[in-house]
């Protein structure tokens, strides 16, 4: 045994805690409540997550909302998709300054948001080519902090200088992914280096797509469905881990660079915004062991082995399926689910689509049946997201890192209203449950048994 295996044995004794002492001392683990809802710890104007109604004290499954500042996500989708016209600027306009903007307020936002993605003068070379990295979320993160080197008032914390902050990085986010990416298939994947400059007049949705296509094309519809999926994971409530880290580090009265940063540090993680990749790998496991995709009772079978753990990665889950929130749907799924239908039939994936729809019928039946349990469970957005990123050529490498060019939208609304209406710093309290002990002299110490 090497010496860090030594030191882990005793990590792995000292740092267990019996899971009954939870109970005794009524710990509110992951901050939820024994029913599943959520610890209230504070309130927001944002967002609001709606899947469930408390009826005489019973949790009652709905059908799932989403809102941004009062809106219903679907109406706001729907209005776009009526007028032909891309929404996630509109609700990045909603989310910072909490009305619908007028159309030449929505003008003059994207021209300003437009002007904004170039990144400062020598950032992309010093900064991101001298320092690629393996994964595109490792390096978007590290850029957000280096940013803070370029900002004349870094530490001004006002609403004032965070909101000037805040525009310039959801901006500048697409354009940083795309160069973190080309950097890492460059450096890594030994393929040839092609940078494009954003185009100011392009929506975010389109100056993705554009920035990380060597030859920039696209069509509407692959736009129209990431600016979708965009719109979609912009803002999900104070709660979610990662916007609960802005909010813990705005708390503290750090700078913006460093509270965003924490914010793409949570996405980052499996159990998040990574969730969609790990959607993926079941999914091609699926499609190689089981032989007719539009079979019930096979993909059944083998549905009920990876819920037993007896296939796949022997987690026991079937990623995609299930929500902290929500219950009986995913309003979120839903709409891209709809959009995916389109896109499959564009791009020669229907029967694939059908795989998913078949997988997102059976699968909470089958949840019922091995875990007995009549939770409701639904397929979430991760579930459908990997699904439509696939099928416009992303690589699963920008998953993550376009789900954080939606969502650092919803962190700078949510860090904003910290710093108006905070006003305490976040700090929940841990009950210590290590015994008292005397001290002994190095003499008299033993090994550990």
């Amino acid at each position: 045994m090497n010496a860090s295996e030594d030191y882990l044995s005793e990590i792995a004794g000292n740092d267990y805690i019996d899971t009954e002492l939870y109970e005794k001392f009524n710990v509110k683990r992951g901050l939820r409540n024994a029913d599943g809802t959520g610890v209230l710890v504070g309130l927001t104007r944002i967002g609001d997550v709606h899947g469930y109604i408390i009826d005489e004290g019973e949790k009652v499954p709905v059908d799932g909302k989403l809102y941004y500042r009062g809106y219903d996500v679907e109406d706001l989708v729907a209005a776009a998709e009526k007028e032909k016209r891309f929404a996630f600027e509109e609700a990045v306009y909603l989310l910072m300054f909490g009305h619908l903007p007028g159309g030449a307020e929505l003008e003059r936002f994207c021209a300003l948001m437009g002007a904004s993605r170039s990144l400062p003068d020598n950032f992309a070379e010093d900064s991101i080519m001298k320092a690629p990295s393996r994964d595109v979320m490792n390096k978007l993160g590290r850029s957000v902090l280096t940013l803070y080197s370029w900002d004349e008032d870094p530490e001004n914390n006002s609403p004032e200088n965070v909101l000037r902050q805040c525009i310039e990085l959801i901006a500048r986010f697409p354009t940083i992914v795309a160069y973190s990416y080309m950097a890492k298939k460059y450096y890594y994947d030994h393929e040839s280096l092609i940078i494009h400059l954003p185009a100011a007049s392009c929506q975010s949705a389109e100056t993705i797509l554009s920035l990380i296509r060597p030859d920039q094309q696209f069509s509407r519809l692959e736009a129209e469905i990431l600016d979708l999926a965009l719109v979609l994971h912009a803002e999900h409530g104070g709660g979610n881990n990662s916007t609960f880290a802005v909010h813990l580090l705005s708390s503290a009265d750090t700078d913006t660079y460093s509270a965003i940063t924490a914010g793409i540090n949570s996405l980052k993680g499996f159990k998040h915004g990574g969730a969609n990749v790990k959607v993926m790998g079941m999914m091609e496991d699926i499609k190689q062991n089981v032989k007719h995709w539009d079979n019930e009772g096979e993909l059944a079978d083998y549905l009920e082995y990876i819920l037993r753990g007896r296939a796949h990665d022997h987690s026991g889950l079937i990623y995609g399926l299930g929500h902290a929130v929500y219950t009986k749907s995913d309003p979120r799924a839903v709409l891209l689910r709809n959009k995916a239908a389109l896109l499959a039939e564009e791009k020669g994936f229907t029967e694939e689509f059908g795989l998913y729809r078949l997988i997102e019928r059976l699968g909470p039946e089958i949840f019922k049946k091995v875990k007995d349990n009549a939770k409701d469970i639904c397929a979430n957005v991760d579930f459908y997201s990997g699904f439509v990123y696939k099928m416009m050529d992303i690589p699963s490498e920008l998953f993550t890192p376009i789900f954080a060019v939606s969502r650092v939208a919803g962190w700078c609304a949510h860090r904003l209203e910290e710093i108006v209406s905070g006003g305490k710093i976040i700090r929940p309290a841990y009950k210590c449950v290590q015994p008292r002990r005397a001290y002994l002299p190095v003499n008299h110490r033993f090994p550990a048994p």
